[in-house]
């Protein structure tokens, strides 16, 4: 028996290793279908409205992607001008940022011509030129994920039918339950999460207005995206601004002291105080889990892998919960505090 387990350790082990080299082999693929398949859950609510008011599933599927098509759309092309501006804008940064440097470095014995081999003025441009250029290549996965998302919604009203006709009446319903607490929980999360960010985006832009800070429009944006990854997200998207702050209005550092303190301000009371207290711990989720998660999901898809690693995440941990067999992992991917509560009686 021992020697029967060891052996399907063993095979799990290599399935994740085999599954991860899957995911990341087909990336260009797979990584679409995983938004298509969460954008469906968040619009999902949606459609269930319409479908009450009596409005024909196809005609409400066309204006949820007519809605997508164009929020992308005008995501794109905002994108695309501000990166277009800011490197218009880079040579003076860094003739800026090269003052900053030599003072902070007047005292070391520098040779004479070493700010002038480093160079990185042009680099920065042209690297910010080509990725104004990559864009295009972002439009062609949101056709894919257009795709994607018109298939998924056109079958999800019948999905529960399939599953009542293909499966026992305790199983079909051990599914449904599984389904329909995926399909609550991720809706909730990332529509919470939504309104989270777009907060904090719009007091990141109105911190940057009132302290003058250049592209304050662009860090608000900014913000608003990186809010969705946990913890690191919101750090992440405040050091920018606070570096052009003290390029920008350098020899003066109050103006990039300020901003530090107002950003700082922003994000401690939108992530320890208003998001808690909005979101609670729906989730129940460690925060061990949501690191590792985010670490993974992050190295295997990159930024997107890292926005999408707590839907992924909360997903499993609710098919864990519904399956008696892996109780025992769901249990362990939860942050403990209804536990703690339940033995503390």
């Amino acid at each position: 028996m021992d020697r029967f387990k060891l052996i399907i350790v063993l095979v799990s082990i290599l399935a994740l290793v085999a599954a991860g080299v899957v995911l990341k082999a087909a990336k260009g693929v797979i990584l679409p279908f995983v938004i298509a398949l969460l954008l469906s859950y968040m619009f999902g609510p949606l459609l269930r409205y319409t479908e009450k008011r009596k409005i024909p599933n196809f005609v409400a599927i066309l204006l949820v992607l007519a809605i997508f098509t164009g929020f992308c759309y005008l995501g794109v092309i905002f994108i695309n001008t501000r990166i277009i501006a800011f490197a218009q804008a880079s040579p003076r940064y860094y003739d800026q940022l090269i003052n900053l440097a030599k003072s902070l470095t007047s005292s070391i014995s520098l040779p004479a011509d070493f700010w002038s081999q480093i160079n990185w003025g042009e680099r920065i441009g042209a690297y910010l030129l080509s990725l104004s250029g990559s864009l295009v290549s972002l439009l062609s996965n949101v056709v894919l994920v257009l795709i994607f998302l018109f298939f998924l919604l056109s079958g999800a009203p019948y999905f529960k039918y399939k599953i009542r006709k293909a499966f026992s009446e305790d199983n079909a319903r051990r599914i449904g339950t599984i389904t329909e607490s995926i399909s609550t929980e991720i809706s909730r999360y990332l529509t919470m999460q939504f309104f989270i960010s777009l907060v904090t985006g719009v007091l990141v832009w109105m911190a940057l207005t009132l302290t003058k800070v250049d592209f304050a429009i662009t860090w608000g944006v900014f913000a608003f995206i990186l809010n969705f990854i946990p913890t690191i997200g919101s750090i992440v998207a405040t050091i920018p601004p606070i570096l052009l702050a003290l390029v920008q209005f350098y020899p003066d550092v109050g103006p990039a002291v300020l901003v530090t303190i107002l950003l700082f301000s922003i994000q401690q009371i939108m992530g320890n105080i208003i998001s808690p207290k909005i979101m609670g711990d729906e989730l129940n989720l460690s925060p061990t889990v949501i690191l590792l998660s985010l670490l993974f999901w992050g190295w295997l898809w990159g930024v997107v892998g890292a926005l999408l690693s707590v839907p992924i995440v909360s997903a499993m941990k609710i098919v864990c919960e519904n399956v008696s067999s892996l109780h025992v992992v769901s249990v362990m991917m939860g942050s403990g505090k209804s536990y703690r509560k339940e033995f503390e009686k």
